[in-house]
């Protein structure tokens, strides 16, 4: 292993980047595994741990300096999570990175249905006006996480009417994102949307699961007054609820809709059904 990797991996704790640095580590490729609390950093081969959180600039900018690529995992929804992305592009400029792969959001645009998507764009635009090398990975909605929109009475509900979704497993993510980290000049100035084989209605996710798993789910549509009605007993302040409920009022007009071969061209393979993701984490 050398002494400086050169490649960065954010958000190894999590699932995306915790998928994405065992690949690497599968590979042979030594890696800097940069966390927030090192203790829950996974042991892999090659890889070292250093700890820094995105709002402390001098030392993401230590921890970053002689990496030639870097995975920026985008950081758990708060209030503040654009100030935090902006602090962290700006430490990587400090530090002298050559590349930087940012993982987005399908439909990132400033008057996106979806709100945290809007943050999204807010951070590709920063990292654009930064002058780095960078490949936007925007990611439809994990397939992985769909039967948690489900409730306990089997139903999910929601604002999303007849819209579609094209839902996209985290592995499928993950293979690419590697894919890039591995080859970054071959991807410089690239955006994909990663999606995954075909866009479907949530009544037709529904479908799936019930297949999938034996248990009987169905979908109701709700209004968005009812949507923000039957989640109010959660307690979740008015940023974390408009997020909630955008997610299916992003559905609902279809900016989720598209389905891309951007998963295929960078990982060799096709898309993985949701059916296939649903069986695989049962």
């Amino acid at each position: 292993m050398t002494d400086r990797p050169t490649i960065v991996v954010t958000g190894a704790t999590g699932r995306l980047g915790g998928r994405v640095a065992r690949r690497l580590a599968d590979a042979g490729l030594p890696q800097t595994l940069l966390v927030r609390d090192p203790a829950r950093a996974p042991g892999l081969s090659g890889a070292r741990v250093l700890r820094a959180a995105f709002t402390d600039r001098d030392a993401v900018r230590d921890a970053l300096r002689g990496s030639d690529v870097v995975l920026m995992v985008s950081a758990s929804e708060t209030p503040d999570r654009v100030a935090q992305h902006r602090t962290f592009v700006d430490a990587a400029v400090d530090a002298g990175i050559g590349h930087l792969v940012y993982t987005s959001f399908c439909g990132a645009a400033p008057d996106a249905a979806f709100t945290l998507a809007r943050d999204h764009w807010a951070t590709e635009r920063h990292i654009r006006a930064s002058g780095l090398a960078f490949t936007f990975l925007r990611d439809n909605l994990y397939a992985d996480f769909t039967p948690g929109l489900v409730g306990d009475d089997g139903v999910i509900r929601g604002p999303a009417g007849d819209g579609r979704a094209a839902v996209v497993a985290q592995d499928d993510i993950a293979d690419a994102a590697t894919a890039v980290l591995t080859d970054p000049a071959r991807h410089a100035g690239a955006t994909y949307d990663l999606t995954g084989p075909e866009a479907l209605t949530l009544a037709e996710v529904a479908e799936v699961l019930s297949r999938a798993t034996g248990r009987d789910v169905v979908y109701r549509p709700e209004t968005v007054e009812e949507a923000y009605r039957s989640r109010a007993h959660y307690g979740a302040p008015d940023w974390q609820l408009d997020a909630w409920v955008s997610t299916y009022t992003a559905i609902e007009r279809g900016e989720l809709a598209a389905v891309t071969d951007d998963v295929p061209r960078l990982t060799g393979r096709p898309a993985t059904p949701l059916a296939d993701v649903v069986r695989a984490t049962g």
